[in-house]
């Protein structure tokens, strides 16, 4: 039997929106299409990792359990940082439920996509710790403290290759599909009422419970970087706006230089960057979005895909 195509899967970064990364796999594998060679950048790094280490429904369970304070509770503040969240509960929880696997030991290839601090160079994790790489690769800078690894400082990959589509071609993709959960321009409009667009999606200075945010309100952390005066973005919503600018202008440019097989945008420009509490809205929406494209799909398969015999294909195919 003739082994089938290598089918790429690129996740693009997006914070929360990321989740929506859940439900495109889902939908995929519905179809009967399992990707085999998995390009990821930050959250979509998290996801394609989970995938081919068999941990999706794991990752699913806890997304859909996750509230704005839970999302708090695994902040750990720092004053003295290189990054405003140590990330080391997050750390904890993933090795919780990775362990000790490795990307070499990954059934398919990986790629985690991380930016050296130092020389900017685009940098791709192919070996190592699955959440060392997974933890380097979204390492937002000034949030999350850069990674040490293999003599270089690592940042989040969102800042030079936010939709990884290259990655899986240099490892033998024959038909890559794409998804980018920063594209929904149209959706990315100001909440009703609000002259600040959508950061974060929700201010922490309302919430009250949590230890480790009480004790960052006394040493006056997240009053100097969450707290705005009427009509004016706060220091945190600066950062990861100009973040959110350039990983959308840098999307754009990739993709029309190194564009997919097949793009798939959910539409959901207009949740917030942090709203990890809406995870199940986000996991629906990446379902419709491969629904959505599947036409295109189907299309890029047929003809990229038909080196081998017709009773190879996935299960469930019709062209």
């Amino acid at each position: 039997m003739a082994a089938p195509p290598r089918i790429g899967l690129a996740l693009g970064s997006g914070l929360a929106r990321g989740f929506a990364h859940l439900g495109v796999v889902r939908a995929l594998k519905r179809h009967g299409i399992e990707p085999t060679v998995v390009a990821g950048t930050s959250m979509g790094a998290l996801v394609g990792g989970a995938y081919l280490a068999d941990k999706l429904d794991a990752l699913e369970e806890w997304a859909y359990t996750l509230t704005k304070f839970k999302v708090l509770s695994y902040l750990d503040f720092r004053v003295k940082s290189s990054g405003l969240i140590g990330g080391d509960r997050l750390v904890k929880l993933m090795l919780d439920n990775f362990g000790d696997v490795k990307v070499e030991d990954l059934p398919h290839p990986f790629v985690a996509i991380t930016a050296d601090l130092v020389t900017g160079h685009e940098v791709w994790l192919r070996k190592g710790r699955l959440v060392d790489v997974m933890r380097a690769s979204f390492s937002l800078p000034g949030i999350f403290p850069p990674v040490f690894m293999n003599n270089r400082w690592l940042i989040d990959g969102a800042l030079v290759n936010p939709v990884p589509v290259s990655a899986c071609t240099a490892n033998g993709a024959r038909m890559t599909i794409a998804v980018n959960v920063s594209g929904d321009i149209i959706g990315k409009v100001k909440r009703p009422g609000d002259t600040i667009p959508t950061v974060a999606g929700f201010d922490l200075l309302n919430f009250e419970g949590p230890q480790q945010v009480e004790e960052a309100k006394k040493q006056g952390l997240i009053q100097r970087v969450f707290r705005r005066d009427p009509g004016s973005p706060s220091i945190f919503g600066v950062m990861v706006s100009a973040l959110n600018i350039v990983q959308d202008r840098l999307a754009r440019s990739r993709l029309a230089g190194d564009p997919p097989d097949v793009l798939i945008v959910p539409r959901i420009g207009h949740i917030g960057l942090m709203e990890f509490d809406r995870a199940e809205e986000l996991m629906d929406e990446g379902e419709a979005a491969v629904e959505r494209a599947m036409p295109d799909i189907k299309a890029a398969y047929a003809i990229l895909c038909t080196e081998y015999r017709e009773d190879d294909r996935p299960t469930g195919y019709t062209p």
